[in-house]
């Protein structure tokens, strides 16, 4: 085996002239070749092959054995030159095998150290396996070190094996063999063994080491997420080092713990003999990134120019992501342009920024313009398709990749799949589909997901359930039943949507991850189902995700939506970190509750403290003054003219859209028809609704015909356009014309979403449409209902009978108006709760006047409150009176 190893062996040395032959006779002279030539390849190439002189090495090795003297100047060159050729260490690793002799053990080491030097792990593996003796903890270390570092996760765990060998044959570890150990225990995720390590290290006193601590402050925060584990060795730790401080900020950076960071940073700087380098300030730019930190990222960035790290490449890289999120795209490109170095992570970071902006041709641009391209590059610029609603071209760029024989990764396919959502189109979803299954990433959980969610998005229900009853994989089974649940949610089915929760939770298919109870309270929000919602948030108290600012940010949004103010305020001001999304959070819920007042306070409240708001935030805040006690259209003129020269924000349609509906709700509709009419873009259908909305509240049936034909030709696909000038005609009494809209609708294949109200007792949800007997109860709830209206139309309730859009005779409107769905949904409330508890009613479109009018008399003689949430908002029926003024 030797001697054939030998023969399909060859190496290259430095060109020697034929004339002088090598030799390579005695221990000296190899070693003075072996120096001579162990970096051939810098000065110039001349091949010889090692048959030449091969047969020399085993006599060579042996007679080295007797030169004692000679042993550590030929093992120094030996190891020297072993570590720069692999064929040099085959041909040596060959020699030794074919001594009769074994010889000393530490020219196994050399080249065993040689191997792992190469990384060549196989041949390093085997020879460990053949040493003539144990080796020292030197050794072990070396090969635990490099075992760990390896992409092959059979070799990381190769690593801790190795461990175990070296404490079984009784090598004392030392603190380079626990830290090597603990780098593969972070690789391989294995908390459990690290645990033990833990318990090991403490034992034998090298806790005391920075090196060890860092190393074990790292396998917590990457492992089990522990940061007050983190926290507590930091503290206790009587030597810290740069290393010490970057682990920790970064461990609470990866926590969301950003204002810990912070502080430890500032304390940080305190230490004299301590400074920052690149990888404390980008991690630092990283947390005021994902937080509302906009004056501490300043600071930073200062900070940064301050030491010196201003121009490093790593800390440029962050101040593009910091200033994409917190600051103009002006800030980010001159960022750019100032770099004196660029790497393929500044001109991805670049192409992400113009797609956050909103810039697709320039992103575009600057992707073409790329000198280097990876994965990550072709990944920003499909996600920034997605965006921007651009999925046409985000398909045609994936199809690009394809063609290329790019490589994928799961993020391109969920980037593609969002893609066919945005478009719609059946058959490209299938096609998108079947290339997931063909390539393997049908067992992809986040991949699976996004077709869930594909597929549940364009409402074919049916081909989601299938997927979902198909699903094999238990360990991604949580993902696929959180986007299966969101789906019900979202198409109206939520009876199955809580079904499944309660079946998942049950039968412990689903994990209660911070992903999973983020979009379970998104759920129990849109729903209105406060109980189960408030469970979640117990549940993620216990399990510590409340720290998570997505977790918070989706907890305090479920408060608002089930009409729970003190509880959404009381955990904003308790979160332990913010971002533009909390901020959002908490103007959106007031503005739910219709508390334009108290959203602008919030608003004055960001100014104060500096934080940068983003384009919704300036949708919403243009919204609150629709809801104000006292007509500030003057003031919201001014915000909204300072849009595009003060904060740097282009007017989009949904600007506009909440800017026509402040002038609208104040009586402005001819400025408001002005206003769409000078709009420097193509005005949408969104913006023409937010005119003929405010026509319907103040019955200017002249300007709202004009807007609902502007609809009607921009959406003539949209069902929702034809009800809306269906019920146009027939609150105009033009039963002819509404009737045959509808049956122009009916003919070519559209279908009318019901009205639909819903009421939660136990945990299951009761839902309602108009005139519905479809419930188990219905002639309790129908009994109950004619006492109801009689005991109403005695305290004064008269109803309304323009509220029936259908042309029938006087008595027959009164049938249809006491049957519709809200006033069906509070009378199952009341039968179904005890006297004086709250009655909580969500519907799915705008509250009718005549239910509105019944709802304030029920009040009166239940002697119950009676919450509403509808497409408006929050409707408080107390006493008699509504928190909306009678004007929604």
């Amino acid at each position: 085996m030797a001697s054939l190893l030998l023969r399909s062996t060859s190496f290259f040395f430095s060109p020697l002239p034929q004339s002088n032959p090598i030799n390579l006779k005695t221990p000296s002279q190899f070693s003075s070749f072996l120096h001579s030539h162990s970096h051939s390849h810098t000065q110039y190439k001349l091949s010889i092959k090692l048959n030449h002189h091969h047969a020399l090495l085993p006599p060579l090795l042996q007679s080295t054995l007797s030169h004692d003297h000679q042993y550590p100047l030929l093992l120094d060159a030996l190891s020297a030159s072993l570590r720069f050729s692999p064929h040099l260490a085959s041909a040596v690793h060959a020699a030794l095998l074919k001594l009769q002799e074994h010889p000393t053990p530490h020219l196994f080491t050399a080249l065993l150290l040689a191997y792992l030097k190469l990384n060549l792990l196989p041949a390093a593996h085997r020879l460990f396996l053949s040493l003539p003796s144990p080796p020292n903890v030197v050794v072990y270390s070396a090969l635990i070190s490099a075992f760990s570092k390896s992409n092959n996760h059979h070799h990381r765990h190769h690593a801790l094996l190795f461990f175990l060998h070296m404490v079984h044959s009784d090598v004392l570890p030392n603190d380079y063999a626990f830290v090597a150990v603990l780098t593969a225990c972070i690789q391989t995720q294995n908390l459990q063994f690290g645990q033990q390590l833990h318990a090991a290290i403490v034992k034998t006193g090298y806790l005391d080491s920075a090196f060890v601590a860092n190393a074990l402050m790292g396998l917590y925060g990457k492992c089990g997420g522990r940061y007050s584990l983190v926290l507590k060795l930091f503290d206790d730790m009587l030597q810290r080092d740069i290393a010490s401080w970057n682990t920790v900020i970064s461990v609470a950076v990866k926590e969301f713990m950003y204002d810990d960071a912070l502080s430890l940073f500032r304390e940080m700087q305190a230490t004299d003999d301590l400074r920052v380098d690149d990888f404390t300030l980008s991690t630092l730019l990283a947390a005021c990134s994902r937080s509302a930190s906009v004056v501490e990222g300043f600071q930073v960035h200062t900070h940064a120019i301050k030491v010196g790290w201003g121009n490093n490449l790593s800390v440029g890289n962050a101040l593009i992501g910091f200033y994409t999120k917190w600051g103009t795209i002006d800030d980010v490109v001159d960022l750019f342009e100032e770099m004196n170095e660029r790497d393929v992570i500044t001109w991805t970071e670049m192409v992400a920024a113009y797609m956050e902006f909103g810039f697709v041709d320039l992103a575009m641009e600057v992707f073409d313009e790329m000198p280097e391209r990876n994965v990550v590059s072709y990944n920003a610029l499909l996600s920034g398709f997605c965006k921007n609603g651009e999925g046409l071209k985000a398909l045609d760029l994936f199809s690009k990749m394809v063609e290329e024989g790019m490589e994928l990764t799961d993020f391109s396919l969920t980037s593609a799949v969002n893609a066919c959502s945005l478009l719609g189109d059946y058959w490209v979803s299938r096609q998108v589909h079947g290339f997931a299954l063909k390539f393997a990433f049908g067992s992809n959980a986040c991949v699976e997901a996004a077709l869930l969610d594909m597929y549940t998005r364009s409402g074919r229900m049916g081909d989601a359930r299938k997927m979902f009853c198909r699903w094999e994989l238990e360990e991604f089974i949580s993902v696929v039943c959180t986007s299966m649940i969101c789906g019900y949610a979202r198409n109206g089915q939520l009876d199955e949507a809580i079904s499944l929760i309660q079946q998942s939770q049950s039968e412990g298919k689903m994990i209660m991850d911070e992903v999973a109870a983020t979009s379970m309270l998104g759920i129990c929000g849109t729903i209105g189902c406060h109980d189960m919602g408030k469970q979640i948030h117990c549940h993620a108290v216990k399990f510590g995700y409340e720290s998570n600012i997505g977790v918070g940010n989706a907890v305090v949004s479920m408060y608002f939506k089930c009409g729970n103010v003190d509880d959404a305020i009381g955990m904003f001001n308790g979160m332990p970190s913010t971002d533009i999304v909390s901020w959002n959070t908490l103007i959106s819920g007031h503005l739910l509750q219709r508390q334009g007042d108290k959203a602008l306070e919030v608003w004055s409240d960001m100014q104060k403290k500096g934080i940068k708001p983003d384009q919704v935030t300036f949708v919403l805040v243009i919204s609150a003054y629709r809801l104000t006690s006292l007509n500030l259209v003057d003031d919201c003129h001014r915000l909204f003219n300072l849009l595009r020269n003060e904060y740097q924000v282009e007017p989009t349609c949904e600007h506009y859209s909440s800017f026509i509906s402040v002038l609208g709700q104040w009586g402005l509709l001819e400025e408001a028809e002005e206003t769409i009419k000078t709009m420097p873009f193509e005005p949408s259908a969104s913006v023409w609704r937010a005119l003929l909305d405010s026509c319907r509240l103040h019955k200017n049936t002249i300007i709202g015909n004009r807007a609902a034909k502007h609809i009607l030709a921009m959406e003539p696909k949209d069902p929702s356009t034809y009800i809306l000038i269906s019920n146009l005609y027939s609150a105009s009494a033009r039963w002819h014309l509404s009737e045959m809209v509808r049956k122009d609708m009916k003919e070519k294949g559209f279908h009318k979403h019901p009205a639909q109200s819903w009421i939660i007792c136990q945990n299951k949800i009761h839902s309602f449409y108009a005139r519905d007997r479809s419930h188990p109860q219905e002639k309790d709830i129908y009994s109950g209902l004619e006492i109801l209206i009689l005991e109403c139309l005695k305290a004064g309730y008269e109803p309304d009978t323009s509220f029936v859009l259908h042309e029938v005779e006087e008595y027959q409107k009164k049938d249809f108006l006491f049957c519709h769905s809200a006033k069906l949904a509070a009378t199952y409330g009341i039968l179904m709760s005890k006297p004086g508890k709250p009655i909580r009613i969500v519907k799915n479109i705008l509250l009718c006047g005549d239910c509105h009018t019944f709802l304030k008399y029920v009040s009166v003689v239940t002697k119950r409150d009676i919450f509403l949430r509808d497409s408006s908002g929050f409707h408080c029926f107390s006493n008699g009176q509504c928190s909306c003024k009678d004007y929604w």
